[in-house]
């Protein structure tokens, strides 16, 4: 995985095998980048990175010159292989070990942007939860939006708050948006 843009761009993160990630593919990201950057102005937001794994998305946003970047992952590990490499590329994420709907049931921040990386083989069902979570508990600021990366088997086309969604390769981006 590389880093694709900002002060930051070209940075190769290699993440150790014993890891249980899939990082977005470098096309996607930078695809999901073109669209936030018409939109937001990335230095401005504050971000919450869910199912973070190596830090993928996180590292990104951390180099387009993003800082305040919350990225939460389950798996020591990744926790762990973030907070290393933060040091190692001299970025400030503040990292959590959390499983991402707990984390979400009891925080009370508001963000601008939430991207949640969940597996792809997920349930839907847990997908919609996700969603659900985000918006019941109000965790979005003004023009907010949610984006959740997942698979071409997984169907969020018919909630309420999709907004849009784009498909690059085998990725999907669902964007959700606050309706006010």
């Amino acid at each position: 995985m590389r880093i694709v843009s900002g002060r930051l761009k070209g940075r190769r993160i290699i993440a150790p095998n014993h890891l249980p990630v899939r990082p977005t593919t470098d096309m996607a990201k930078e695809a999901l980048f073109n669209i936030l950057n018409n939109k937001y102005f990335i230095e401005e937001l504050k971000v919450l990175d869910l199912f973070a794994g190596i830090g993928s998305i996180s590292f990104e946003f951390a180099s387009r010159g993003c800082n305040d970047i919350t990225s939460v992952d389950a798996h020591h590990a990744c926790i762990k292989f973030l907070e290393n490499t933060s040091k190692v590329l001299e970025t400030e994420l503040l990292t959590i070990k959390s499983d991402a709907f707990k984390f979400l049931e009891r925080n009370s921040q508001k963000y601008d942007l939430i991207f949640a990386d969940p597996p792809y083989d997920m349930e839907e069902e847990k997908f919609v939860k996700l969603i659900d979570l985000v918006f019941n508990r109000d965790l979005l600021n003004e023009d907010g939006v949610l984006i959740i990366e997942h698979g071409k088997n997984t169907d969020l086309s018919k909630h309420k708050r999709l907004t849009r969604q784009r498909k690059y390769g085998s990725n999907i981006f669902s964007f959700f948006d606050r309706e006010d």
